[in-house]
């Protein structure tokens, strides 16, 4: 008896074959060049996020340049597929194991990628023949499985066909909870705790909202161009875009999904992408021409160059931030929308001192979350994050508040600002620096901000929800330190 047979015979882990046997950059199917193509390299990717925590769009940008010869209709499906799969994971999940007799812990990633991959197909794309997207499929599991996974797949794929809309639901009457996490593609603490905080109703539109596809904004920069001048370099390549409701130097473009960075104009600096609701923490930040600025956890420097070009690149910017590999980012970042006022400082927030830095005039600590507010444009975080998360990063926010307090001048300002909408990682965290900070007192954001941003507050803090605001999910407070 041979090893698969023995496999097959006994019950065991379905597609047992590790993980490890199909890396991200030795998977078999791709020797042959005709599976390089969407679907090939959509399962590809999801392999490698399934083995570590990745940005989605990093691989598919990857993917993009590898394989270069990629026709745009491929490219926008390739986007379409990695994005979509993750994104309702969940509920695909919930359908394989109701189609499949093998018990959900025997079906090895590998397999449960690729019916995810192909149910996505038949069930969310009208696009695709369902039988098109079977075969592929099919195609996939005979180069990268054994024989008896082939009709294992082949099977689940069909059978998901025949029943087709006729599926027997979790009862949002006896289990909202369970209902909304099917339903909606959430971790079922997600979906529990949101009930808890919003409401049925409104939780359900906050979940529905993170499965929509976020509007693609552009942050222009005002040190090269103008918005006026950038739509109209849009609507010359055909792009159509209009302006934010909330930030006039911002545009929204509409339309089919394209590659940002192949646009005319990036390479020049003329923009850069970054949801209005990031932009806003720097308004609220509302640093002037010729101050000293930390931004104590920069990471790719988006917000950074942003308070830059606020600044009239006039000045001084500390970007603290542990990795190095963020920062030679962040200096491209800058180089490339002409910013030179901007100083890296590799290290530890925590444990970097007042004596090696200096104080500040203005400080913004953007702390690390769980990100929930980004889940339209990060539908990854909703299955790479613990019940516990919001609380454990509670305890970092609040130690990284204190320490950014260290470094502000008298009468000098911070703003602490989260993408997240747990109020214990928000409000919570505002609050004990204000209790336990007699010296600091508390600054009403909507004094930095356009009117057209008033609604975006609440009791003196920014706070925005994507199913209320069309924006990210964002929060900021801002302090000053009493003279």
């Amino acid at each position: 008896m041979t090893v698969l047979t023995d496999l097959k015979q006994s019950g065991a882990y379905v597609g047992g074959l590790s993980l490890s046997s199909h890396d991200f950059t030795l998977l078999s199917p791709f020797a042959d060049w005709t599976m390089i193509n969407a679907r090939g390299l959509a399962y590809r990717i999801l392999l490698h996020l399934d083995r570590k925590a990745s940005h989605p769009d990093r691989l598919v940008r990857g993917a993009m340049d590898r394989y270069g010869g990629l026709e745009d209709r491929e490219r926008a499906l390739l986007t379409e597929l990695v994005y979509g799969v993750v994104r309702w994971q969940g509920r695909l999940d919930w359908h394989i194991d109701q189609l499949s007799r093998v018990k959900p812990d025997r079906i090895a990633p590998p397999v449960r990628i690729l019916l995810r991959l192909a149910l996505y197909q038949i069930l969310f794309l009208d696009r695709i023949p369902a039988h098109a997207a079977v075969n592929e499929a099919v195609k996939i599991a005979r180069a990268t499985q054994p024989p008896f996974l082939t009709g294992f797949v082949n099977g689940i794929l069909r059978e998901a066909i025949r029943v087709g809309e006729d599926w027997k639901w979790p009862s949002m009457t006896e289990n909202p909870a369970e209902y909304l996490a099917v339903t909606t593609s959430h971790p079922l603490w997600v979906a529990q705790r949101s009930i808890h905080e919003l409401g049925f109703e409104e939780a359900t539109r906050f979940l529905s909202t993170n499965n929509e596809v976020a509007p693609l904004v552009f942050r222009v920069n005002t040190m090269k161009t103008t918005a006026e001048q950038m739509a109209a370099k849009l609507r010359d390549i055909g792009i159509p875009g209009g302006p934010s409701p909330f930030l006039p130097d911002s545009i929204r473009v509409t339309g089919p999904r394209m590659d940002p960075f192949r646009l005319p104009g990036f390479r020049a600096g003329w923009f850069q992408v970054q949801d209005e609701a990031s932009q806003l923490v720097s308004h609220i930040l509302a640093p002037r021409p010729g101050e000293r600025i930390l931004d104590l956890c920069a990471g790719f420097g988006v917000k950074t160059t942003h308070v830059g070009i606020l600044m009239g690149n006039e000045g001084e910017i500390v970007a603290l931030d542990e990795a190095p590999w963020k920062l030679e980012e962040l200096r491209e970042n800058a180089c490339r929308q002409g910013i030179d006022i901007i100083r890296v400082h590799p290290g530890d927030a925590l444990q970097i001192q007042p004596a090696r830095l200096g104080t500040f005039d203005r400080i913004l600590l953007d702390a690390p979350c769980s990100g929930f507010g980004t889940l339209r444009r990060n539908p990854d975080i909703r299955w790479r994050r613990h019940v516990k998360d919001p609380y454990r990063f509670s305890l970092l926010q609040q130690k990284l508040l204190r320490h950014a307090a260290l470094f502000v001048k008298e009468g000098g300002i911070l703003v602490y600002a989260t993408c997240t909408t747990f109020a214990e990682e928000n409000e919570a965290v505002a609050s004990q620096f204000l209790r336990t900070h007699p010296g600091w007192m508390p600054v009403p954001v909507e004094d930095s901000l356009p009117e057209e941003c008033h609604s975006l507050c609440e009791n003196g803090c920014f706070r925005s929800w994507p199913h209320r605001h069309a924006i990210d999910g964002f929060f900021a407070a801002k302090f000053q330190r009493n003279a």
